[in-house]
């Protein structure tokens, strides 16, 4: 693994340990915590994007209110996407991630909250096909931006959610120069609050 990934690892899991650690202090955190599954499809952007097809999308987010607007969101991002290469048959990447990131959202009406968000992470990703050696593997760090809509209604949660990950490659100025793209997807949240 290398350096510029276990650093995205070890901010990923230092935010993860603030935010338990947060919510664990009485008065610190109110209401608004959330648990909720989601799925739809993504895609690559950029060079990347011109030969993968769109594919499923999936994930577990933990949704920390800090206040009636402002909450902090850890989550998994799981995403499969073939690639359409007719020389690269049987080849597919699949991706796992892990994000942390802030979520504003307007604290007009309770049931219905548009939000925007956004955040650090890394991902790692595979390739899987009869082509592919065993090590075909990268794991980057990325930068999670996000916008959606929630729908509250008791203890009950829904939304709808875009999200676009810039992946920043191993070197951050060859990123700047020649960007490959990111990962784009759209997605549907269902979960519960408490």
């Amino acid at each position: 693994m290398s350096r510029h990934g276990m650093a995205v690892l070890a901010i990923v899991a230092a935010l993860g340990t603030a935010g338990t650690a947060a919510a664990e202090e009485p008065g610190e955190w109110i209401g608004n915590k959330k648990v909720f599954l989601r799925g739809g499809v993504g895609n690559y952007t950029g060079n990347l994007g011109e030969v993968a097809k769109a594919g499923p999308s999936w994930g577990l987010t933990l949704n920390l209110g800090a206040m009636s607007f402002l909450g902090l969101e850890l989550s998994y991002e799981g995403a499969r996407n073939v690639i359409s290469d007719a020389a690269l048959l049987d080849l597919a990447l699949t991706r796992h991630g892990a994000s942390a990131l802030l979520k504003l959202s307007l604290p007009v009406f309770e049931a219905v909250r548009p939000f925007v968000g956004g955040g650090i992470g890394g991902t790692y990703t595979f390739a899987e096909g009869t082509l592919v050696d065993d090590d075909k593997s990268d794991l980057v760090g990325e930068v999670p931006l996000t916008a959606g809509v929630d729908f509250n209604a008791g203890k009950l949660t829904a939304g709808v959610r875009a999200t676009y990950r810039l992946l920043l490659d191993e070197n951050l100025s060859e990123q700047l120069d020649r960007p490959s793209g990111g990962y784009f997807d759209v997605v549907a949240t269902l979960g519960m609050r408490f």
